[in-house]
């Protein structure tokens, strides 16, 4: 009769404990909303006075338009201070249930804070692999777009600095070094650009072999079309072209993301974008350690959630709750900071990108497991 009483019991109990770990996680969720919703605005106002002073400066826009531009610089800053969301939403949650009882409650019945710690950070691991695969690649296309909007309405201003741009691709046989004197995103062109072509022996040495000339170049269907071009192969005359064509390795839309900002770069392009610029002879450090950086972001969420779940577990009865709350806080910006200053290392080819990208994650997952440990079993 008491094992079947048991048996009957032992359902409901996993049943509780289900809903135990369900109530933690809305209860996580409200406060990363929330968490998210300030530091996206502060965001948003920061870039909107920025936008105003800058690119508003130059031309007469519409706070319409300042907005519009706003929309598309802001998500990958945000995305980018996401790890504290997780670290003041997550701390936010946990002292709330402490300060209602419910984790005493929860501890007293003889769940274990792994219980519902883990499902915890579990929810932010599956944001970051999220936020990695489908948010970061839109943000990263909205930051791409923002430089070319910035660009194209910073070019319609009369006497606006053009600044010399220098390119390179190619493949096993050939090389060719490209270089502008201006460029025309708007209408995705080149100006005043001249082509240096080298021929790659089989020793690996290259040779100078044309230069053409041009006033302009632009990319399509896997060619450069140049206008008024004049090219001399090397002990040849100049024979002048009113078009040429070149080809190209780049893609149509590539023309001008060749070398965009890593961060402008979508995560599924990573991979491409590095054997490309590695093909083409340039170092393809930044764009290794982004997607390295990348990689790694749904272990830092994870980690910070678990790191402010381990300070907010101290009962309220034995006080210093707030001292170890802002413990946290500190602790979450360290961890930022030497975040920041790994990457400047890797970046600098100091440390290699791999290392670089998953040190600071992985010392905040150890730091924040330690802390746990080491309150939930002394």
């Amino acid at each position: 009769m008491t094992a079947r009483r048991l048996d009957l019991r032992l359902p409901v109990s996993r049943l509780r404990l289900g809903r135990i770990e369900r109530y933690v996680l809305v209860t996580q969720a409200r406060a990363l909303a929330m968490a998210l919703a300030v530091i996206s605005a502060l965001i948003m106002l920061i870039d909107f006075v920025e936008v105003s002073r800058g690119v508003g400066s130059d031309v007469d826009l519409s706070a319409a338009r300042i907005f519009g531009l706003v929309l598309l610089k802001s998500p990958s800053v945000i995305l980018q201070l996401l790890p504290f969301v997780f670290l003041f939403g997550s701390l936010s949650a946990f002292i709330g249930l402490n300060r209602r009882s419910e984790l005493v409650a929860m501890r007293a019945s003889g769940i274990s804070a792994w219980r519902f710690v883990l499902p915890a950070a579990g929810a932010a691991l599956a944001v970051g692999v999220l936020t990695v695969t489908a948010l970061g690649p839109l943000a990263a296309a909205g930051d791409g777009l923002w430089q070319r909007e910035r660009a194209r309405i910073s070019g319609a201003v009369p006497g606006a600095r053009q600044t010399t741009v220098w390119l390179r691709e190619g493949d096993d046989q050939r090389q060719m070094i490209i270089r502008a004197g201006r460029q025309d995103r708007a209408n995705a062109r080149l100006l005043d650009v001249t082509f240096f072509i080298y021929a790659n022996g089989d020793d690996g040495r290259r040779t100078f072999t044309e230069r053409i000339d041009a006033a302009t170049a632009s990319l399509s269907a896997g060619r450069w079309r140049l206008t008024d071009a004049v090219g001399a192969q090397t002990g040849q005359r100049a024979v002048r072209y009113a078009t040429l064509d070149l080809i190209s390795s780049l893609a149509d839309e590539e023309a001008f993301e060749q070398f965009a900002r890593p961060q402008s770069t979508p995560f599924w392009s990573l991979p491409g974008q590095i054997r490309r610029i590695e093909h083409a002879g340039f170092s393809s450090t930044a764009y290794r350690l982004r997607l390295q950086q990348l990689l790694a972001t749904p272990l830092m969420f994870a980690a910070m959630s678990i790191l402010a779940a381990a300070f907010s577990l101290r009962l309220m009865r034995l006080g210093d709750l707030a001292r170890m709350s802002a413990a946290a806080v500190v602790l979450g910006f360290a961890f930022f900071f030497i975040n920041q200053f790994s990457a400047a290392m890797g970046s600098a080819e100091v440390v290699p990108p791999f290392l670089s990208a998953w040190l600071p994650p992985v010392l905040t997952a150890l730091a924040a497991f330690t802390l746990l440990f080491y309150t939930e079993d002394g």
